[in-house]
């Protein structure tokens, strides 16, 4: 990862320094940053900067692990709903499902766009009659929407996660070329791989995850 090549070479250094190398902000970086530490990869001083971890260092088996996992093997069950489902049954799948975000599929099962509570809020606030619409017209639309495939590794998916600056992907199958719409096939979130450092923390290993 550019991050812990940054690291090694320029330690300790800033995270805005990293930011300046990387030329993003410094916010863009505050989760990969975060994780990076958690995962014991990186260790932060402050008013001094980030230096490498003790599992860098060491080369531990559970963490060579981690940085060699694949989407697949971490992926949750995504919230899949139609897109013809109302604004108003889609808040309600939000809360019974405890979800972040809908996955929206077409009549053939393709994955045709997310939707979230902040565009059900946008849409619904001061304007009731729109309970009624369905979720196909306040959804973010396929293809503009960060995905991830199965055989992606965990430490790209957290890449991007950070620099789309997004909490969780849509997992889809390999795009066949008839095909306008891709297979989803899973959910990858941030606590995901958070309960997965939290294996690796109590338990030196990685246990399967329960997703």
């Amino acid at each position: 990862m550019e991050l812990l090549e940054l690291v090694k070479k320029h330690a300790p250094i800033t995270g805005e320094q990293l930011a300046e190398y990387l030329s993003v902000s410094r916010p863009t970086l505050r989760s990969d940053l975060s994780l990076l530490v958690m995962l014991g990869l990186l260790d932060a001083k402050p008013k001094v900067g980030y230096f490498l971890g003790n599992a860098y260092r060491s080369g531990s088996e559970p963490m060579k692990q981690f940085q060699t996992m694949k989407v697949r093997e971490v992926q949750g069950v995504p919230v899949n709903v139609p897109d013809t489902l109302s604004v108003h049954d889609a808040v309600i799948t939000l809360f019974t499902e405890n979800a972040d975000t809908l996955l929206v599929v077409n009549d053939q099962k393709r994955f045709v766009g997310i939707v979230t509570p902040k565009d059900l809020l946008k849409i619904t606030l001061g304007n009731a009659a729109a309970a009624s619409i369905p979720v196909s017209m306040v959804m973010t639309r396929y293809p503009n929407i960060v995905t991830l495939l199965q055989d992606e590794s965990v430490m790209d998916a957290i890449r991007k996660m950070s620099l789309h600056q997004v909490d969780c992907l849509p997992v889809i199958a390999p795009r066949e070329e008839q095909a306008a719409e891709p297979e989803v096939t899973g959910w990858l979130s941030k606590s995901n791989i958070i309960r997965l450092i939290a294996d690796i923390a109590t338990n030196g290993e990685l246990e399967e995850p329960d997703l």
